[in-house]
């Protein structure tokens, strides 16, 4: 198995279109009931893109695998140096190490850039793989909204993890 994590480009959208689709249609990690199609998900990295933000996609064997970004954690000033982060996995390739890797070097590429937090707002909190992952890599547990999402005919709840970048809190941004 060979996995490598590179930046995401517009070339590959329709693999991650694709990934985003069946997480849509039968899972609860997005609260989306209809799946974007690409020319909205294309609107959305360019978004990330000109934001500043990385946006990763990791290759297996030759076949994108899954992708991760980085988007704005809120929308207000204050908030800049705080990012969230999103992570999908194709089902073909899932508990082989790819969403590691991928927040890994997502965890990376936002220290690079300066962030000082970053959030995971997990969807639904029978997540236990998404929770476990982040959890192994630095992220404590900091809440849980309950009921906040109705999906698949239940309500579900978004669980909150953070995880320091760099520094953290405990120096002044550089910008």
């Amino acid at each position: 198995m060979s996995v490598s994590i590179r930046p995401a480009t517009p070339a590959d959208i329709p693999a991650i279109t694709r990934i985003y689709a069946h997480a849509v249609a039968t899972g609860t990690a997005s609260f989306e009931y209809e799946s974007p199609n690409e020319a909205e998900m294309a609107r959305r990295q360019q978004a990330l893109f000109d934001g500043g933000f990385p946006y990763l996609v990791a290759e297996l064997d030759g076949a994108i695998a899954g992708y991760a970004y980085a988007g704005p954690y809120r929308p207000r000033a204050a908030y800049r140096y705080s990012v969230e982060d999103s992570i999908y996995v194709a089902p073909t390739a899932h508990r082989r190490g790819v969403g590691r890797l991928l927040l890994d070097r997502l965890i990376t590429d936002c220290e690079q850039r300066g962030f000082r937090q970053m959030i995971a707002v997990i969807g639904d909190s029978a997540q236990t793989p998404s929770i476990e992952l982040h959890r192994a890599a630095g992220f404590r547990m900091i809440g849980n909204i309950e009921n906040v999402g109705y999906k698949f005919e239940r309500w579900l709840d978004s669980v909150l993890m953070q995880r320091a970048l760099g520094p953290g809190a405990t120096t002044k941004p550089d910008r």
